[in-house]
C-alpha cells in the first residue's frame, strides 16, 4: 500500500510575477477566468496580483476574491501601510485570504533599491507583517533577493516575521543566480536556525535565468520547503519563473526519489496550459515538456519502432496523465517502415513491400519541402487520386477594407464541386478562417496557430501549424507555401479534412 507522502502546497503566480512581465498582460476578464481555470486544476494558494499597482489590479483580485471560493486568494504587498491596506480591501469577503508582504533584503537591493540599513529593513518587515496580521490570518512573508543575503541576516529578518505573526516564510531566488546545491543547503540552514521553524511553511520561488528554476525549487523541497511558488508555462518576469506543470509531474513520475503529493489534478495541465496560450497569445515552444506539441511525438524510426512494440521505451508518463489524448507517431524524415506500415494500417491500407518501398520513397521525398507527411499526403500517394485528399484550394484574395478584412476563397470540395465564399474578419487570418468556415461548414476554435519560416534563401516557404479542439478530440494541421496565408489556409485544410476522415474511417476500402 502506498502512504500519501507530505503534502507540497503549490502557489500559482501566473496572475501576478506571470501577467506582469512583458508581453502576458490580462485584462480583468481574463484574469478571472484564468483563475477560475486555477481553481479547478488543484492549486492550493493563487496569487491574483498586486492591488496597489493599478485600479484594474484592485478590480481584478476584488473579483478574484469574491468569485473564486475553494483555494486561498494571494494579494501582494510591499512592506507599506498603502499596499497592505490596499490588500485587506481587494480581499475582504474572500473564502480564503492571504495577505503576501515583502521587503528587499540582500546588501545589492540594500544599498541601491532601498538606500536602507539592516535595521530599517528589520523595522519595515516587523511592521508590515504585524499590520498584515491585523487584517488577516494567514500572511507570507518574502525577503526579496533572499538567495544573496547574509544567511544570518536572513535569519534575523525571518524570526522578526515569525514574531510578527507570519505563517509562510519565501526565500525568493530573484534573479535566478542558485545553483541546486546552494538551494538545498540553505533551505537546510534556514530550517535549522530560524526560531519556531515547525511552526511556519517555507516557500521556494525561483526565477529562470540560468534555466534551474525547476530544478532549484525541487531542491528546495528536498531542504524543506513545502510550498513552490510557480507559474503555467514557466511565465514570469525575465526568462520566466519555475513551470507548474514541469514541477508538478516531476514529483508525481519520480514520487520515490521526492516522497511528497501534491493536490494538482494533472490531466487538466495541457488544456490549463493551452488556456493561458489563447489568453496572453503566446505559444508555448513544441519542445516543452509536458505541454510542447512535440512533448509525446517521435519521429525517429528507431523511437517509433520501439513506441510500437512497448510506450515505456521512451515515454516516462502517460500523456493522458497531463491531458493529451495518446502519443502521436509523426511521419517524417527519420520515420521507419514500421511506422509508416502503422499509420497506413490505421487509415485501412496494407500494401506489399514492392509498393511500400515506394510509397516510403516518395513519402520521404515530401520532406524537402514539409516537415510532416500528413495522412492526406498518404491517402495521394496510396491512392494516385487528389480527390481523396478532400477539400483543397483553387483561389483565394484579401481585400482590406479599412477596419476590417474581406477574404474570397475557392475550393474544390471533396466531390470535385467549386465552391465559393467570402467573408470578413478583424484582419487577413481571421477573414480568411471564416470564409474557410463558411466554405466548408466546418467550424472550430483555434488551440494554437503558429507560422514561421522554413528553410533559407530562395528557398524558404513558409510553414503553418494549428490545433483545435473539437468535440473533445484533438486535430492539428499543417500547411507548407511560399505565401505564409497560402499555408495557413492549407492548414486550416487539414484540420477540417481531419475532422471528415475521422468521421468516415470506416468507409475506406483494404488496398493491395
Amino acid at each position: 500500500m502506498n502512504v500519501p507522502g507530505p503534502r507540497v502546497r503549490i502557489f500559482d503566480t501566473s496572475l501576478r510575477d506571470g501577467e506582469q512581465s512583458p508581453g502576458f498582460t490580462m485584462s480583468s476578464a481574463q484574469k478571472i477566468t484564468f483563475a477560475h481555470a486555477l481553481a479547478d486544476l488543484g492549486v492550493d494558494v493563487i496569487e491574483a496580483g498586486f492591488p496597489n499597482s493599478s485600479p484594474a489590479d484592485f478590480r481584478a483580485v476584488q473579483t478574484i476574491a469574491r468569485e473564486v471560493r475553494a483555494t486561498t486568494i494571494a494579494a501582494l504587498a510591499r512592506c507599506h501601510p498603502g499596499d497592505i491596506e490596499a490588500c485587506a480591501r481587494a480581499l475582504d469577503g474572500a473564502a480564503s485570504p492571504r495577505i503576501h508582504a515583502f521587503i528587499s533584503t540582500s546588501p545589492l537591493h540594500r544599498r541601491f533599491k532601498l538606500n536602507m540599513s539592516r535595521e530599517q529593513v528589520i523595522e519595515h518587515a516587523h511592521r508590515g507583517v504585524t499590520l498584515a496580521r491585523t487584517h488577516v490570518d494567514d500572511v507570507e512573508f518574502s525577503a526579496e533577493d533572499a538567495f544573496r543575503t547574509e544567511r544570518e541576516f536572513l535569519v534575523e529578518v525571518f524570526n522578526v516575521a515569525v514574531a510578527a505573526g507570519a505563517t509562510t516564510l519565501n526565500v525568493p531566488d530573484t534573479v535566478g543566480y542558485a545553483t541546486p546545491d546552494e538551494i538545498r543547503a540553505l533551505f537546510q540552514y534556514l530550517r535549522a536556525n530560524v526560531k519556531d521553524a515547525d511552526g511556519v511553511v517555507f516557500s521556494a520561488h525561483c526565477h529562470n535565468d540560468l534555466g534551474l528554476a525547476v530544478a532549484n525549487s525541487l531542491a528546495a523541497i528536498e531542504g524543506g520547503a513545502r510550498q513552490v511558488e510557480c507559474t503555467i508555462n514557466g511565465i514570469g518576469e525575465r526568462a520566466g519563473n519555475a513551470a507548474l506543470e514541469e514541477l508538478v509531474m516531476a514529483l508525481k513520475v519520480r514520487g520515490g526519489w521526492f516522497g511528497v503529493e501534491t493536490g494538482i489534478d494533472t490531466p487538466k495541465l495541457l488544456e490549463t496550459s493551452r488556456l493561458l496560450s489563447r489568453i496572453t497569445g503566446n505559444q508555448v515552444q513544441r519542445n516543452k515538456a509536458i505541454v510542447g506539441l512535440n512533448a509525446f511525438a517521435h519521429e525517429s524510426g528507431i523511437h517509433q519502432h520501439g513506441m510500437l512494440k512497448n510506450r515505456d521505451t521512451y515515454e516516462i508518463m502517460h500523456p493522458r496523465d497531463v491531458g493529451w489524448p495518446d502519443s502521436q507517431l509523426v511521419l517524417g524524415r527519420h520515420s521507419g517502415r514500421a511506422a509508416v506500415v502503422n499509420r497506413l494500417r490505421a487509415l485501412g491500407f496494407v500494401l506489399d513491400d514492392a509498393k511500400l518501398d515506394q510509397l516510403i520513397a516518395d513519402a520521404k521525398a515530401l520532406t524537402h519541402t514539409q516537415h510532416v507527411v500528413s495522412d492526406a499526403d498518404l491517402l495521394r500517394l496510396v491512392t494516385g487520386n487528389p480527390d481523396d485528399a478532400g477539400w483543397r484550394i483553387d483561389s483565394m484574395s484579401l481585400i482590406d477594407e479599412g477596419q476590417h478584412t474581406r477574404a474570397h476563397v475557392a475550393l474544390s470540395n471533396p466531390d470535385n464541386h467549386t465552391v465559393k465564399r467570402d467573408a470578413q474578419g478583424d484582419g487577413p487570418i481571421a477573414a480568411l478562417f471564416a470564409a474557410l468556415a463558411k466554405a466548408t461548414g466546418v467550424d472550430f476554435e483555434l488551440e494554437s496557430y503558429e507560422v514561421h519560416s522554413m528553410g533559407t534563401g530562395r528557398d524558404a516557404r513558409g510553414e503553418a501549424n494549428l490545433s483545435a479542439r473539437i468535440g473533445g478530440e484533438s486535430f492539428s494541421g499543417q500547411g507548407t507555401s511560399r505565401d505564409v496565408l497560402e499555408a495557413s489556409a492549407i492548414a486550416w485544410l487539414d484540420v477540417a479534412n481531419r475532422l471528415l476522415r475521422s468521421h468516415a474511417m470506416q468507409r475506406i476500402p483494404a488496398f493491395a
